[in-house]
């Protein structure tokens, strides 16, 4: 949950003391009287009220955060997209499982995956326009064969994450699929890549081993150093708006980054908060969400 607070500085350590008590992943952040709050608990009725002793909270926001079951074995790793599905069994408990690709996989393989959910209900997130037909196939021999499934188009991983962070299996599937395709379709999304050879772009002309900041799929920034155009391209997609940014670091990518990032942005927009994720086996040196 996240939540700004107006207190004195002298009353953060004993919100700190409570709220570390309560979960994990706390941030305190801020200055001035005024302060953002971000922590992961079970109990946000508490974390409240850890806030309105220490002062005035405001601005309160509750996510739940879907947990993801292991990858299924049979997965195959590598650069490209993720599809993902969330699966309810008819009662109160759901399945979350993933299927990466290299390249794009047979509707078969994804079909594949949902029988393993043994779900009659799942929702496709494909997080790649690449892969949308393939879910859609998919999504069609499933439902020919008694499986109620629900087709998410999110055109990027961030979107996923934005999806998932609000799936409640406890809801009925309707209105599940409507919170999961609105948070989706509420998150902007950016992605940095290095350039292979020189080339003409919308933002000018690249040239081999340049950084490409791109939002929404269209190329924005030209830069050569990947900690200076990622604050470019989150200073772009912010100028919108937004209270969450979503960062995910692809494979070699060090955590420094993620922390520079998070200065930048508490430095500037003071009510967003970052979430971090580690991609793994991505192409991508940095995937962005902003919600």
């Amino acid at each position: 949950m996240i939540y700004l607070l107006e207190a004195d500085e002298a009353a953060l350590g004993r919100l700190k003391e409570r709220l570390d008590a309560l979960g994990d992943c706390l941030v305190v952040g801020g200055g001035e009287g005024l302060w953002q709050v971000h922590v992961h608990t079970d109990d946000a009725g508490a974390a409240v009220e850890a806030g309105i002793e220490a002062g005035r909270p405001y601005r309160i926001r509750v996510s739940h955060l879907a947990p993801l079951a292991a990858e299924p074995p049979t997965q195959r790793t590598g650069g490209g997209g993720a599809a993902g599905s969330a699966g309810h069994d008819g009662d109160d408990g759901a399945t979350t499982l993933l299927v990466r690709a290299g390249e794009q996989p047979p509707s078969g393989e994804i079909v594949e995956a949902i029988r393993r959910a043994h779900a009659r209900e799942v929702v496709l997130l494909p997080n790649d326009p690449e892969l949308r037909h393939p879910a859609a196939a998919a999504a069609a021999q499933a439902r020919a064969e008694g499986v109620r499934v629900a087709l998410i188009p999110t055109r990027a991983a961030v979107q996923g994450i934005a999806a998932l962070a609000v799936h409640q299996p406890e809801r009925r599937f309707d209105e599940d699929v409507v919170a999961m395709t609105s948070a989706a379709g509420a998150t902007r999304y950016g992605e940095l890549a290095v350039a292979e050879r020189m080339a003409w772009t919308t933002a000018g002309i690249c040239r081999a081993g340049d950084v490409l900041g791109l939002i929404e799929g269209d190329i924005a920034v030209i830069g050569t150093d990947l900690a200076a155009t990622a604050a470019d391209v989150l200073d772009r997609m912010l100028a919108a708006g937004g209270e969450l940014v979503t960062l995910v670091l692809g494979d070699g990518v060090p955590d420094t980054l993620a922390e520079g990032l998070e200065a930048h942005v508490r430095g500037g927009h003071l009510a967003v908060d970052t979430v971090v994720h580690r991609g793994g086996g991505r192409t991508a040196p940095l995937l962005i969400g902003v919600e």
